[in-house]
């Protein structure tokens, strides 16, 4: 055989080896054909509800980035409900390894239990720890899985499971067994954008940014969580939420969350909305502004630019 037939044979060979693992993949998702439109509990941007189905089209995770308190986590929620299957939840620290998400031995409990004489020793199965990962893809319904701010881990964490989530398969070296998912899990991957991820994990991704709310989806967030809110009282809230955020140089912009804190701090204390404001139009300081805002470097540079601004 010549050169040039043996490259086009080696050519050929990984095509179809590549065309297999795009048949296999494609059999592990029957249900590829769902849509996410969002929850009654869920105010979902028509652009989020195209990059999760999109995501579930591609089979590949869905990389959501944002700022705190955006609704990130809140979305792998409501997708599940919607779905009516399972949330499988990991929960990033800056301390985790991803090979907690598959497995952990615990070899401290087998050397009691062999020191107590217990029978289970003989089996090594007995403490194999199952991860996240690992119910995912044992899962009977097809499960979404959730790996919550990936940027607080390590750098080299998102690379360390990329071979697992592209083959959807793992080998366990104590029992020499190899674990498979029955069907490809939903994986949705939120960062607070504090870390940049390597190329190679982001590459295997579909990437949506949640920009802040506009004031008019503000509204409607506040409206799910507040539906007999005084329209007056939103309107003032909102005027002074959106205010605080434009001040220049702020550490920390006061997020969604906050604001539903803030507005339920002043239902409670039946603050009216005049004191929202300042009678003479000017800035002012709201009441309760603690919610808000959370370190003492941008309450005194808020309470400057409110005093600067009043001379």
């Amino acid at each position: 055989m010549t050169r040039q037939a043996t490259t086009r044979s080696t050519r050929l060979s990984s095509q179809l080896r590549g065309a297999r693992v795009r048949a296999r993949r494609l059999s592990m998702v029957k249900d590829v054909h769902v849509r996410f439109t969002g929850t009654k509990d869920d105010v979902a941007s028509d652009d989020l509800a195209v990059a999760v189905n999109a995501a579930i089209t591609l089979e590949r995770p869905l990389l959501i980035k944002g700022e705190p308190g955006t609704g990130k986590t809140m979305l792998a929620e409501e997708l599940a409900e919607s779905l009516g299957t399972e949330l499988i939840q990991w929960h990033i620290k800056s301390t985790t390894k991803a090979q907690q998400g598959l497995y952990e031995y615990d070899a401290v409990s087998r050397l009691r239990d062999s020191q107590l004489g217990d029978d289970r020793v003989h089996d090594i199965g007995n403490y194999i720890v199952k991860g996240k990962l690992w119910e995912a893809f044992s899962a009977e319904k097809r499960p979404v899985l959730l790996i919550d701010e990936i940027d607080k881990a390590d750098i080299e964490f998102p690379n360390d499971l990329l071979l697992e989530l592209d083959k959807m398969e793992f080998f366990v070296y104590e029992t020499q067994e190899r674990v498979v998912a029955k069907q490809r899990p939903i994986v949705i991957i939120t960062s607070n954008n504090e870390k940049e991820l390597p190329d190679a994990f982001l590459r295997r991704c579909f990437f949506h940014y949640i920009q802040f709310p506009n004031p008019d989806d503000m509204q409607e967030i506040v409206n799910v969580h507040f539906p007999d809110l005084k329209k007056k009282l939103l309107d003032e809230a909102l005027k002074a939420f959106f205010e605080i955020r434009d001040v220049p140089g702020l550490k920390k912009k006061p997020s969604t969350s906050e604001l539903i804190d803030w507005l339920k701090l002043l239902v409670a204390e039946d603050i009216p909305p005049e004191a929202l404001h300042s009678k003479d139009g000017k800035a002012a300081i709201p009441p309760l502004y603690g919610a808000l805002l959370k370190n003492e470097q941008d309450i005194h540079l808020f309470e400057k630019l409110v005093f600067m601004a009043r001379r």
